[in-house]
């Protein structure tokens, strides 16, 4: 937590690094000059972007399983509302190769929640609801057992929210193909 970053084109800021199946890097949006409620998602898609490349080149992660998972797997900016509070706090989720997603995130409100705890901001048990600032879809997520991963201080987190259906696919095999088992390539 509180690592400083040099960010070209937005200076110094201060992320919190938090994993969640993933990890991501954590900063308010005001940091970087913009309202993650009201600034133009391509600006905050510009300025997350410019984070989790500067993270990525000043930062080296560790993941205590699998070297594997150790990457940055994009940035979230916040409203800065950590602190517990039964009102909603927003944020946008910019990652991989600049998607946003629709909703606040389920690995991404599993990884705030553990920070949020980690910084004796919220207590277990105490339940926040996140907004996208995107969509404004809401997920909730509590911190519910203290825990151990590997040497690290690690929290269970249950994140609830909506979801729906949104297509249907059917994949065809047929007899003949003689790649119909698949293959690799290395």
């Amino acid at each position: 937590s509180d690592l400083a970053i040099d960010v070209p084109g937005h200076g110094k800021v201060v992320v919190d690094i938090g994993y969640g199946g993933t990890f991501y890097a954590f900063l308010s949006a005001e940091q970087l000059g913009l309202d993650v409620c009201s600034s133009k998602t391509r600006d905050l898609v510009s300025a997350a972007s410019a984070v989790t490349e500067a993270v990525k080149k000043q930062f080296k992660l560790h993941h205590p399983e699998s070297e594997d998972l150790a990457f940055l797997y994009g940035t979230i900016l916040t409203d800065g509302k950590d602190a517990f509070s039964k009102e909603p706090t927003t944020n946008i989720c910019v990652f991989a190769d600049e998607q946003v997603d629709r909703s606040p995130t389920g690995s991404g409100v599993t990884a705030r929640i553990a920070l949020q705890y980690h910084k004796g901001l919220i207590q277990l048990d105490q339940s926040r609801t996140f907004r996208s600032s995107t969509t404004g879809s809401l997920f909730t997520g509590k911190a519910v057992k203290a825990t151990k991963f590997g040497d690290y201080n690690a929290v269970i987190v249950e994140v609830s929210g909506e979801a729906f259906y949104t297509g249907t696919a059917t994949f065809t095999v047929e007899e003949e193909d003689p790649l119909k088992h698949g293959f690799f390539f290395k």
